[in-house]
């Protein structure tokens, strides 16, 4: 029931990562709105993620993760519901900073649930769940170019209604204690945090996440820019990047059994530099579709492999850790969109070399995880 709590909870934190990059351009054509807004508002959800990763991880340790995923669903639903019914650019700024609150409390508890219910084979536990964040990020462009014809309307009250599901399920399934008081985390806390394995993780993921959500946001604009039409460069989301991500969380669950998640990780990110550099280089939709389902390929391991490096190192305060390292991840999301947006301007065109963030983050990710595995040893 543990596993199966962790894996709603990320199938719907799935569907709300690729929402915006799916709903972006209708929302930009409606409201008129620029590519700098666009930044601002990814910026505001990514603002909203980290507010939020940052405060839960304590209140996970204190007072258990069911209260955690409750509070996070409850806020997500209420976005959903209110984000059809917005009037203009500082409402929608608004919503997307409550989903983005929703999200970071949604996931961090997920990834912790998902660690303290397998701690024997953690690395392999979070990557199977984290597949169904994969599923749910393809569920909802290919749901909306395919099911909707594009209505985001529609699209909102959907996840919001999966979301209101996944609620009660949470608030029925009996999950494990607090792990320690408040006066024994505050003792903790510092510990923690001066830790270089700790503090390199964040940076990592800082990178990483960057990355990913790069991916999702911006990706669809990127290739309408290159004249592939919108449906089309939706199915290359879902059916392309999603899809990679899903596959290669299932294809690596059984490696990590024999190799240290350490390697794995760096051999992710050096296919993520390669595979992301040459993504950007076509303007044929088939050959999109291939090189966007290989980046997803390779991103795959790498969030939920970190996580599980994270867990294994910190296992008496596991929230706190994951939550720090995950508001990291948040960070990388709000600099880098608000650098993409910027770079970018109001022509669609210069998005080609704003992109180019991507695969020069990944390089600096190599170096990253080369010096995470000194510090393991």
């Amino acid at each position: 029931m543990l596993i199966f709590a962790a894996i709603l909870a990320i199938f719907v934190y799935g569907m709300i990562a690729a929402m915006l990059g799916t709903i972006l351009p209708d929302l930009s054509a409606r409201f008129h709105l620029t590519p700098t807004q666009n930044g601002t508002i990814a910026f505001a959800q990514a603002l909203g993620l980290m507010i939020a990763s940052l405060a839960v991880g304590p209140l996970l340790d204190t007072q258990g993760d069911k209260i955690g995923l409750i509070l996070g669903l409850i806020a997500i639903a209420v976005a959903l519901f209110a984000l059809p019914k917005s009037r203009g650019y500082g409402a929608i700024v608004f919503l997307l900073f409550l989903l983005g609150v929703g999200g970071g409390i949604v996931v961090t508890g997920a990834n912790a649930l998902s660690s303290a219910a397998s701690p024997e084979h953690r690395a392999t536990a979070l990557n199977l769940v984290n597949l169904f964040f994969g599923l749910g990020g393809l569920a909802t462009p290919f749901i909306s170019a395919n099911l909707f014809k594009q209505n985001w309307h529609r699209l909102c009250y959907t996840v919001a209604s999966v979301t209101v599901v996944t609620l009660v399920i949470q608030a029925v399934t009996p999950m494990p204690a607090p792990a320690g008081s408040a006066a024994f985390l505050l003792a903790g806390i510092g510990p923690i945090l001066g830790r270089p394995l700790l503090l390199l993780s964040g940076l990592f993921l800082f990178l990483y996440v960057g990355c990913e959500v790069g991916v999702w946001n911006w990706l669809p604009r990127h290739l309408i820019a290159q004249g592939i039409p919108e449906s089309k460069a939706l199915n290359i989301l879902s059916l392309g990047f999603a899809l990679g991500l899903l596959i290669g969380r299932v294809a690596v669950s059984p490696i990590l059994i024999h190799v240290p998640a350490a390697t794995v990780t760096l051999a992710s990110s050096i296919a993520m530099a390669v595979t992301t550099f040459l993504m950007l280089r076509t303007n044929k939709p088939v050959a999109a579709a291939v090189l966007v389902f290989l980046a997803g390929l390779a991103m795959a391991p790498v969030f939920p492999t970190t996580l599980a490096i994270v867990g294994s190192a910190f296992p008496q305060m596991t929230g706190t850790a994951i939550g720090f390292a995950i508001t990291c991840g948040w960070a990388g999301l709000a600099v880098s969109s608000r650098i993409i947006g910027a770079i970018a301007g109001p022509d669609p065109q210069r998005l080609k070399k704003a992109l180019l963030l991507i695969p020069g983050s990944a390089v600096l990710m190599i170096v990253l995880n080369l010096a995470m595995q000194a510090s393991l040893k």
